[in-house]
């Protein structure tokens, strides 16, 4: 773990995870409700494996330090409490600090999961520095529909959370088309994190290939192409072949 400080002076931990060899770029990890976890640890170690700088703050430090909470319901409470007590913009700036200090990598990509999901798709508009931006299961993401996204934005999303109707993203969709938005059918909240129940390895696959394929495209590739009154419109191709039948993308027209 290394120490961060914000520009508000508060200071934080991070666990940081480094590339074999030359960092092709960096890769921001945005926390769940549970902390800081060994499954948000093995995360940015998978980037780390993939040649990017990996970096996860600690963003729950400012009230309690350490957080690393068990993925059951009492760690969710707890983790709700913690959450309810930091302001947005004080995570903002946590994460501004944070991708200050990988940027020297090359460009830097911000991933998040869940409450790091809303906070990551919240970041591509008020942090600077981003190349993309990627959220897992956001459920306060489909109501910030207002403002043209500044980065390309792809979201993942189940179809089995109740907390989050697919009726909600297809409308988010129609609001935001400049957003790549999936969702994935017989999964539910944290289908992506291997500690908990609701774990999916086939879907998580699939979401994790169209995270890696979008980071390659806009941390390694070009900038995005900004179209008018559409914000950085998603250009990248999220998949090399035609999808499958059985999970929905609704985001933009792909090939």
């Amino acid at each position: 773990m290394i120490e961060l400080t914000a520009s508000d002076g508060a200071s934080f931990s991070a666990y940081r995870a480094e590339p074999a060899d030359t960092p092709k770029g960096a890769v921001v990890v945005l926390q769940d409700v549970f902390g800081v976890t060994s499954e948000i640890r093995k995360v940015a170690d998978a980037f780390a494996a993939k040649g990017y700088v990996a970096i996860a703050p600690s963003l729950f430090d400012r009230v309690k330090p350490g957080v690393d909470l068990d993925h059951d319901e009492s760690g969710k409470a707890e983790g709700a409490a913690i959450c309810a007590q930091i302001r947005k913009e004080q995570a903002i700036s946590d994460i501004q600090a944070t991708v200050d200090a990988v940027k020297d990598a090359g460009k830097v990509a911000v991933v998040g999961f869940c409450w790091g999901g809303d906070l990551a798709y919240t970041a591509a508009n008020k942090v600077n520095g981003i190349a993309c931006v990627i959220g897992y299961d956001g459920i306060e993401t489909v109501a910030d529909y207002r403002e043209k996204r500044k980065v390309p934005t792809l979201l993942h999303f189940c179809e089995g959370d109740p907390e989050l109707p697919t009726e909600a993203v297809t409308q988010f969709r129609a609001w935001r088309p400049d957003v790549s938005a999936f969702t994935y059918p017989q999964s539910v909240q944290g289908f992506g994190c291997g500690e908990r129940g609701s774990n999916r390895q086939d879907t998580a696959a699939k979401a994790l290939e169209r995270t890696l394929f979008w980071i390659s495209q806009y941390v390694e590739g070009q900038q995005p192409i900004l179209l008018k009154n559409a914000g950085a419109y998603a250009q990248a191709k999220t998949e090399k072949k035609k999808k499958k039948k059985g999970d929905d993308d609704l985001g933009p027209p792909m090939d």
